[in-house]
């Protein structure tokens, strides 16, 4: 959520992202920008739909959120990072507040950066094992989130740590957790290839697969199919229709589908 445009004119048309069911629980609200009384007002509102945490973004590098000073920006920022964590902490009360970042921004600044969001009384720090301006094909540093492991037990000891980046199971997850000694592990593009990841399971049977992408279809079709294009839901299609024979040629089938009811006549 963009704090700035929560507290806009516009807060109407970016409500809808706080929407959540009580069986999606627990639910952190993340929150992004750069502005700490927005951070601070966003926060007022929003906690008294009682989310699980609030998670301060530090850590996007995508370039529009990048020019108006928000996500991996801040990194730059370090005064203004502070302003915000008291902002947030100051108004949630009892509510954890956590973080997620990157190691730096155009060099990896450890000890610094990540020295001093340790020194806020964060609940919680995320860190993804590149600096802002990496490529993905640059792989994420865990020795360094192995450091900010150890950094935590000096300075912190009661902030759980969360490691990212590269994570395609949860073995591999589970692994990293055991080497690399943090209290746990995030997934983030790895969940768009394989959606059961956290299962432990590797091979999905088509039928479940096919059930699974209607279940989501339909979902998506009761809560936005009166304000967003049904189109939406294509970016997924690939998640579902893969690793099985004639996956190809059904998934390009799929793709020309507009509604709901074009995707099950043809899977169905």
């Amino acid at each position: 959520m963009n704090v700035e445009g929560y507290c806009s004119v516009g807060k109407d048309r970016v409500d809808h992202r706080v929407r959540f069911s009580e069986i999606e629980r627990p639910i952190v609200i993340q929150l992004w920008g750069n502005i700490p009384e927005d951070f601070a007002k966003t926060v007022k509102e929003l906690k008294e739909l009682n989310p699980d945490g609030f998670d301060i973004n530090m850590g996007c590098a995508v370039r529009n959120v990048l020019s108006t000073g928000g996500g991996s920006a801040l990194i730059k920022e370090p005064d203004l990072a502070k302003e915000i964590i008291k902002a947030v902490k100051q108004e949630a009360g009892c509510i954890p507040v956590s973080v997620k970042t990157r190691l730096g921004y155009s060099i990896v600044d450890t000890e610094n950066w990540i020295g001093l969001l340790l020194n806020q009384g964060l609940d919680m720090l995320t860190v993804h094992g590149r600096i802002a301006k990496d490529s993905y094909a640059i792989p994420s540093r865990w020795d360094e989130i192995q450091k900010v492991v150890k950094m935590r037990d000096e300075i912190s000891p009661t902030t759980l740590i969360i490691g990212n980046g590269d994570i395609t199971s949860s073995r591999q997850g589970e692994e990293y957790v055991k080497t690399y000694g943090t209290d746990g592990y995030m997934v983030g593009r790895g969940i768009l290839n394989n959606p059961w990841i956290f299962s432990g399971r590797e091979d999905i049977p088509e039928e479940e697969r096919f059930n699974i992408l209607l279940e989501h279809a339909k979902l998506f079709n009761e809560v936005w199919g009166d304000t967003k294009n049904f189109s939406v839901i294509k970016k997924y299609i690939k998640a579902y229709i893969s690793d099985f024979e004639g996956a190809n040629e059904l998934r390009q089938r799929l793709m020309m589908v507009n509604s709901y009811e074009d995707l099950v006549s043809l899977i169905k």
